[in-house]
Formats: C-alpha cells, sequence, structure tokens
C-alpha cells in the first residue's frame, strides 16, 4: 500500500469500528469489545507505518475537490509532516490503551457499547484534524470531537454534575468556535483556498490582509477548545465523565487539538506580533492560574484537570516564542505521562468501588493495595514534576529553553517580551507543579483518611496499561531530545544548562516545601484523635484553632472548609487557598458578566413578545371576531326578519337618495 492509502485507513478505521458498534451494539453484544479495542489497535499500527515512511522527510501531500463551490474549493486533502505522523501515533496509542483499560474499568456499564464506540469516533475525528491538509475538513473533526465529549462527559447522565459538566463543556467550546469559524473564512477568504500548504504559501507571500485580526479569531476557538484563560473552566468540570475519557481528552484529543492546530499555521500568528504577545500573556496567566487552583483541590482527579490545563499552558508559551518542535515536544511526552496519571488514578477510585472516593483528603493506605497504581502514579507525576532523568523534563525544559533564547534576541520569530512573560511564568509554574505534585502523591498514598472497603485486585486489562504507558513517561524524553529534531524542522530540543538548573531547582524546592508542610500538618492532627474533628462542635476549624491556642502555633489557613486537616496545600497557599479551591471565583464572574445579562435580556424579549407583540396580534385578530359575531347574529333564520330588514333597507337608501338630491 502507498503511505496516502495507509494514512486514510488510520481514521477510517476507527470510525468504522464506531459505526459498527452504535448498530450491533445491542443486537451482538459479544462483538462490542472486539470492535472497540481491534479498530483503535489497527489504527495504531498504520499510523506507526506511516511515520516510519514518513521519517521526518519532506511532507506528504495528497487531495481531491471534494465538492465544486465556485469560489474557494474545498478538498479532501491529507498533508503528513513530522508533527502529524507522531501525533498520530500519540493519538492511535493513548486511545488503544483507553479502549483496553475501559473494558474492565466499564465491564458492567450497561451503556458501554455506546461508550466504546464514541471513544472511537473520538479517534477518528482527532485523527482526521491531524491529517487533515484542508481546514474545512479539520473543522469536521474540530466539531465531531465537540459532540463526542458532549456524550461521553455526560455518560453518567443521571447525575446533575455530568449533566451540567457536558452542558458547560460544549457551550464554551462553542463559545470559541464562533469566531473560530469567522476567522477560518477571513482566512481562505484571504489566501483564495482552504488548503493548508496554500495558505501557509500566501502567509509568507504577504496575502494575508489583516493578520493579527484572524489570528485572534482562531485564538478564540484554539481557547476553548485547549481550555486556556479565559475559556479553560470547562475542562476541571468535564471530570464528571467517567476516568477514561478524561485520559482520552487530556492526553491525545480535544484538548491538544488546539494547540496542534497553531503549531500547524504557526507562521501565520508569527505574522503577527500583537497576536504572540497575546499568546504568551494567554499562556502565561494559564499555566501559573491552574497550577495554584490544582494545589488547592481535594477531588484527584480535578488536580489533574487543573494540571492539564497548566501543561497545555507550556506548549502554547512554546508556540508563543516561536518554537512548534518544543511545543509537540512537550504534547507528546505529556500525553504520555498524563494518560497514565488519570488511567491510575481510575485504577486508585475504582479500588474504592465508588467515584465519591475521588476526594484525597479521604484515601488511606492505598499504597500497599493497589501497587502497580502506585508505582507507575510515581513514575508519572515524576514526569509531571519535570525530574530528571523523567520525560517531562526533556519537553518542559525545551519550552524553557526556547523562551531564553528569545529573551536573548536568538530569534526574530517572537517579541521579546513574549519570551520574557512565557520565561518568568514558565520557572514560577515548574515550582507550583512539583508542589501539587507532591501533594497528590503525599494524599492520595499517605493520607490518613477513612479506611476504604477492599474490593480485591484490578482486572488486569488496567494494570496491564498502566505499565504500557509507564516506559514512555520514563525514557521517551531521554531519547525523544536527540532524534525529534530531525522530525521537527530541525530546531535544536537540548536541554539549556541555565533553565535546567533553575527548572530543576525550582521543582525540587517546590516537592520538599510541600513536604515540609505536609510533616507539619500531619503532625498537629495527630495530636488529636481522627474521631474529634467530627465530635467537635466547630468541626476541622475548631478542631486545627484549639490545637493552634494550646500549642501557641499559627492556624493553618482556611481549614474551616478542610476534609484533612494534614493538607499541606492550606499551609502553603493560606488565605489563597478559598479562592483557588473555587477556581478563583471565574465561574461567577462569567456568570455575572455574561450569564444574569443573557437571561434578562431572554426574559426582557419575552415579556415584549407576550405582552406587547402577542397584544397586537390578539388585538388584529379580536376586530374581526366582533364584527363575524355581530354579523352571525343578524343571521337568524327567520324569513320575515330578513324582509323586514330588505324594506327597512330599502327605506333607509331611498331617504338617502332624496336627501342627496335635494341637496343638489
Amino acid at each position: 500500500m502507498t503511505t496516502t492509502t495507509l494514512a486514510v485507513l488510520v481514521p477510517l478505521l476507527p470510525f468504522l469500528g464506531a459505526a459498527a458498534g452504535l448498530l450491533l451494539g445491542r443486537a451482538a453484544p459479544g462483538f462490542v469489545r472486539p470492535l472497540a479495542v481491534l479498530p483503535p489497535l489497527a489504527s495504531l499500527v498504520l499510523a506507526a507505518l506511516v511515520a516510519v515512511r514518513q521519517g521526518g522527510d519532506a511532507a506528504v501531500d495528497a487531495g481531491t475537490e471534494l465538492t465544486p463551490t465556485g469560489s474557494v474549493p474545498i478538498e479532501l486533502a491529507l498533508h503528513i509532516d513530522g508533527f502529524a505522523a507522531l501525533v498520530a501515533v500519540l493519538v492511535a496509542c493513548v486511545a488503544a490503551c483507553v479502549q483496553i483499560y475501559s473494558t474492565g474499568y466499564l465491564r458492567d456499564d450497561p451503556r458501554y457499547p455506546s461508550y466504546a464506540a464514541l471513544v472511537s469516533l473520538f479517534t477518528s475525528a482527532m485523527l482526521l484534524v491531524v491529517y487533515s491538509g484542508d481546514l474545512i475538513v479539520l473543522l469536521v473533526g474540530w466539531e465531531v470531537m465537540g459532540i463526542c465529549s458532549y456524550f461521553l462527559v455526560g455518560h453518567y447522565w443521571e447525575t446533575p454534575e455530568a449533566r451540567a459538566a457536558s452542558l458547560k463543556a460544549f457551550l464554551v467550546t462553542k463559545l470559541g468556535d464562533v469566531p473560530f469559524l469567522i476567522g477560518l473564512f477571513a482566512l481562505a477568504g484571504d489566501a483564495g483556498s482552504f488548503r493548508i500548504t496554500r495558505v501557509l504559501g500566501a502567509v509568507t507571500s504577504g496575502g494575508i490582509g489583516h493578520p493579527t485580526l484572524i489570528a485572534l479569531l482562531l485564538l478564540a476557538g484554539v481557547a476553548g477548545k485547549s481550555a486556556q484563560f479565559p475559556l479553560h473552566t470547562w475542562l476541571p468540570d468535564a471530570m464528571a465523565g467517567p476516568t477514561p475519557v478524561s485520559a482520552l481528552i487530556h492526553a491525545a484529543t480535544m484538548v491538544a487539538a488546539g494547540v496542534y492546530f497553531v503549531a500547524r499555521l504557526l507562521p501565520l500568528f508569527e505574522a503577527s506580533r500583537a497576536a504572540m504577545v497575546v499568546l504568551a500573556v494567554m499562556a502565561a496567566v494559564t499555566m501559573a492560574g491552574s497550577a495554584v487552583a490544582a494545589l488547592a483541590q481535594d477531588d484527584i482527579k480535578r488536580v489533574l484537570a487543573y494540571s492539564t490545563v497548566g501543561q497545555l499552558g507550556y506548549m502554547t508559551g512554546a508556540l508563543a516564542v516561536g518554537d512548534r518542535g518544543a511545543a509537540v515536544f512537550h504534547l507528546l511526552a505529556h500525553g504520555a505521562f498524563k494518560a497514565l496519571l488519570f488511567l491510575a488514578a481510575g485504577v486508585v477510585i475504582h479500588a474504592a468501588g465508588t467515584n465519591s472516593l475521588a476526594a484525597m483528603s479521604r484515601m488511606r493506605g492505598l499504597g500497599d493495595r493497589v501497587p502497580d497504581a502506585y508505582w507507575t502514579m510515581t513514575v508519572a507525576l515524576l514526569a509531571l514534576a519535570a525530574i530528571p532523568p523523567f520525560s517531562g523534563f526533556f519537553s518542559k525544559e525545551s519550552v524553557l529553553g526556547a523562551a531564553e533564547h528569545v529573551t536573548q534576541g536568538h530569534t526574530g520569530h517572537a517579541p521579546g517580551a513574549a519570551g520574557w512573560i512565557v520565561l518568568v511564568a514558565g520557572l514560577l509554574t515548574a515550582l507550583l507543579t512539583a508542589a501539587y505534585a507532591a501533594r497528590l502523591w503525599l494524599l492520595a498514598f499517605r493520607g490518613r483518611g477513612a479506611e476504604a472497603p477492599d474490593h480485591g485486585r484490578q482486572p488486569l486489562t488496567m494494570t496491564v496499561v498502566l505499565w504500557v504507558l509507564a516506559i514512555p513517561s520514563l525514557a521517551f524524553g531521554g531519547l525523544a531530545y536527540r532524534v525529534l529534531p530531525d522530525w521537527f524542522d530541525g530546531r535544536d530540543l537540548t536541554p539549556t544548562p541555565l533553565t535546567s538548573v533553575l527548572g530543576t531547582g525550582l521543582a525540587l524546592a517546590g516537592g520538599l516545601l510541600t513536604y515540609g508542610a505536609w510533616q507539619r500538618t500531619t503532625a498537629l492532627a495527630a495530636r488529636t484523635p481522627l474521631g474529634a474533628v467530627a465530635a467537635h462542635p466547630e468541626g476541622d476549624a475548631g478542631l486545627v484553632e484549639a490545637e493552634a491556642i494550646a500549642t501557641h502555633e499559627p492556624a493553618y489557613g482556611d481549614l474551616a472548609h478542610a476534609s484533612d486537616p494534614a493538607d499541606p496545600g492550606r499551609l502553603l497557599l493560606g488565605p489563597l487557598h478559598r479562592p483557588a479551591a473555587a477556581g478563583f471565583h471565574l465561574d461567577a464572574v462569567y456568570t455575572a458578566l455574561f450569564v444574569r445579562p443573557v437571561r434578562a435580556a431572554a426574559s426582557l424579549v419575552r415579556f415584549l413578545d407576550r405582552e406587547v407583540v402577542d397584544t397586537y396580534v390578539r388585538g388584529a385578530a379580536a376586530l374581526p371576531r366582533l364584527l363575524g359575531a355581530a354579523v352571525r347574529r343578524a343571521q337568524t333564520g327567520n324569513v320575515q326578519t330578513y324582509v323586514s330588514a330588505l324594506l327597512a333597507g330599502t327605506v333607509v337608501l331611498a331617504v338617502a337618495v332624496l336627501l342627496v338630491a335635494t341637496g343638489a
């Protein structure tokens, strides 16, 4: 087979698996799991073959006109360069792992057939985005992912949290997709084509008339899809869906699509210095703010969700300094260890037997109960914290190194301000990332919560996947930074000494600070029996305040809302803990600024429609109705009445004619 044929089959096989799964799910339940697992595995093999054949050389381009439009053509086109080839392998790999894992995690779920089919469709849509060489075809995959996320996040639709989260994810991403669509049409109008290669050619030749406006419109869609500030609020709430879905969304689909899109069209964004600065500010606020929020969350999946938001901020930061190689390098490394983190968290939750025990403050003794999750999650957290030699260190340092080069004026693709913004925010986030990673590990595996019932060993399909993903989380970075430059425009990805020392030092400092805070709070909490927390009339806050007074030690921040007085995040954040735990109340701000005014406007329109417009309509109908009633009364059916009326009318007419004649 040719490379083009293989590439067409990569997204097509999961799509066919999804269609077959939806059709046969109820009629032939025995085929559901093979139809869920085999297509993504086949796509993984084919994507790997495409990557080997492409080999980082010249891009594979092929296309045919999909439909005549009379002006700007729409083409079913492929554009497979080194970025696309490797990202497709990541997507197929994570999707296959998620499908295998789900056969155990959702083995008793009555809606598993539809779930598996939607995951396959989700995978197919992302692969279409990755390989597409036409912006309209890319948009199709982009929007199919949106509807798949709606259904998958709302899988447990019986719960109000899942219903609200699915609606929020759909609406917030659509809010960004509207300007995104306008930007695509404006871009194609200037370039005369939706074909990505022709669009980039138009950018190079200066054929794009308003690059800043188009770039900002496209960034709105990217912010929604990749959960960047200010449209990031949907992603933490999306944790109401099944944990394998979270792994798929966070590691390889949906949120990765926005970053990948900017990497594909980076020359367009580089044509506008203002757009690059906006991208840098968006990345800085996203990565730092989400890291602080992660340090305050109690739900293990929300910690990982905010972590994803922050790591995506690193990727957009790399793009803001003009290094798409560093951005996609971190995308690949992050995909492996974030999938591992979510799937390991799923094992922890599965071991407890209920999603309600996702709260880390209620976990106890899980390190010995789930050794596979314990060890693999430790590897993934070290990669997340960018501790050498784990993969996250090399990919994150490539981002910081790219920002440092810009601050030194070594590249003309991005303004120096963007470099400084990304570098400072990235170093601060390195400290905070290690802090919340250490906190998650301590609370989940060394916590003082209630002992959960033992539900036995986890299915083999769940634990094997963890060890498979642990391999790239440990070894990918050290190998990739030497090989990937040949695939990524030849840009050097070697860690630079300055940022390596600063980043690693800050990460170690963050971990040690968290450990010290955990020891201190644990020592304080241990002085009082656990049962006294519930017995104390003021709950956790009263207990800790009383202990603080008795020992002349300071109270540990906002403990009034704590589930575990040994939470080091409260000591580290102090008064910042409450707003950080609530996501800095951005949802409340958006409700006040947008939701309530829209609802008020809708109420006003409804009032005007009901009380004003409908009144005129009812009035216009009332007059004919009254006239009809009057005429109806005259129709008595009595011949004498009709003759009398005829004579009376004749007399009236005669008198009128006489009066007119006399007046004349």
